[in-house]
């Protein structure tokens, strides 16, 4: 095999400890190995940098193990030509899994150009990714709370979750907060529904009829507490990714120039049905906003691991399972998706629900991500905000499949169907 780097470097990182082999190719034509190993505090990693730079090394591969690359990388990646790889696909031969081998696998692939990189963003988008993740979590912790709450009422039979379509609402509220401090009745507690609840208050007073007692207030308090602290959590991070979106550093560490600003790209995102703010947030701080760093939207697709997998032997077709991908973006377009095959009148509503006839809702929530994704993607690369093509699309560029499509369900029936086209008939 040819040899791509003259000199290298694997690394094996874990939590105390990194192994590194540093390989380079001879004058005389021989491959020569070191292998060191260093700790993971800070001075040892620049001590490791040092090293590594006095043998005449730039590139440097590791493999992406939990989190303990992070300081690595943070340290040295303005020193070196730092790889991060999917440990899947560097896997070393059977039998000879070590901290030295794994290192030595590492530099031998690294050298003969055998590796594919992950993409990581700068360092401003990285630490905007950590923000919109840290919400997306605080967001889920935030339903489990309401749901916990949820069956607090049930396990004392009040059906409040019946009538309120959130319980968490304004009138929700003031009723859990009611029975915190000690009240019982439910004619008493009805009353405090505002606007359209009130037009409910006759089946709420049965709902609010049940056996409340000193745990189970104690539950709903310590639970209520805990919803409003996420909120106030939650709020704060809105503000902080607010702040961070229109940030110089961001937008020059991360754009090329003919790129778009975080917060204008935020905005053409929130054109496309199905993506809120939200939503369009945490795209663009997972895939940012200079789309010539994926070849094409086909390549972000398989990225991302929305689009169909490739699993093909002796001719057949074994699977079209998606890969792994970003679960983070895949969360998003998922969320977006959903929200999109809800929309009325759309082409994207249209699509799921092609899709969702014959191949079933989850693969057409699946087919729906990999088609917003696309759509994301020359919204970024062209500048120009969504065009929505309409609901009767798909009919109106598939004529002669519908055509033939209802033909056989005409012939089905027992019908003999001549088809003709207007001019020709007239």
């Amino acid at each position: 095999m040819d040899i791509v780097y003259e000199s290298c470097a694997g690394l094996d990182v874990h939590k105390d400890s990194v192994s590194v082999c540093v390989r380079r190719l001879e004058p005389g034509g021989k491959i020569s190995t070191v292998v060191r190993e260093f700790g993971t505090m800070t001075r040892d990693i620049l001590s490791m940098g040092d090293w590594m730079a006095s043998q005449g090394v730039r590139q440097v591969a590791m493999e992406s193990t939990g989190v303990y690359w992070k300081p690595i990388w943070n340290l040295l990646e303005e020193r070196f030509e730092l790889m991060l790889c999917n440990a899947r696909d560097v896997k070393n031969v059977p039998g000879r899994k070590t901290d030295t081998k794994d290192c030595q696998w590492l530099a031998q692939l690294l050298q003969h150009g055998l590796l594919r990189a992950s993409y990581i963003p700068p360092k401003p988008q990285r630490a905007l990714r950590e923000l919109t993740r840290h919400r997306a979590q605080l967001s889920g912790e935030h339903t489990r709370a309401a749901n916990r709450i949820a069956k607090t009422l049930e396990d004392a039979n009040i059906k409040l979750a019946s009538v309120a379509s959130d319980i968490l609402g304004k009138s929700g509220r003031l009723m859990l907060k009611a029975i915190i401090r000690g009240e019982t009745g439910p004619e008493q507690l009805a009353n405090l529904a505002q606007r359209k609840m009130r037009s409910k208050i006759p089946r709420l007073v049965r709902a609010l009829e049940g056996g409340v007692d000193e745990h189970h207030r104690y539950m709903l308090a310590m639970l209520l507490d805990h919803v409003e602290y996420l909120e106030r959590v939650m709020a704060d991070l809105d503000n902080r990714i607010g702040k961070t979106l229109s940030s110089e550093a961001l937008n020059q560490q991360c754009g090329n120039g003919n790129t778009l600003p975080f917060d204008d790209a935020v905005q053409l995102l929130c054109t496309i049905p199905g993506i809120d703010l939200h939503t369009a947030q945490s795209v663009a701080a997972e895939i940012g906003v200079n789309m010539s760093q994926f070849p094409s939207s086909a390549h972000l697709s398989s990225w991302a691991g929305v689009s169909p997998g490739n699993n093909e032997s002796a001719g057949k077709r074994k699977s079209g399972k998606t890969t792994h991908g970003n679960r983070w973006l895949k969360r998003a377009l998922s969320q977006a998706a959903w929200a999109a095959s809800h929309t009325k009148k759309t082409y994207l509503s249209t699509q799921y629900g092609r899709i969702a006839r014959h191949r079933g809702k989850k693969r057409a929530i699946v087919a729906l991500s990999h088609t917003l994704l696309t759509i994301i993607y020359h919204i970024l690369n062209q500048r120009a905000p969504y065009q929505e093509l309409g609901a009767d699309y798909f009919d109106l560029t598939h004529i002669e499949s519908r055509a033939r499509f209802h033909k056989k369900q005409l012939e089905k029936l027992g019908f003999k169907v001549t088809l003709e086209e207007k001019e020709m008939a007239a």
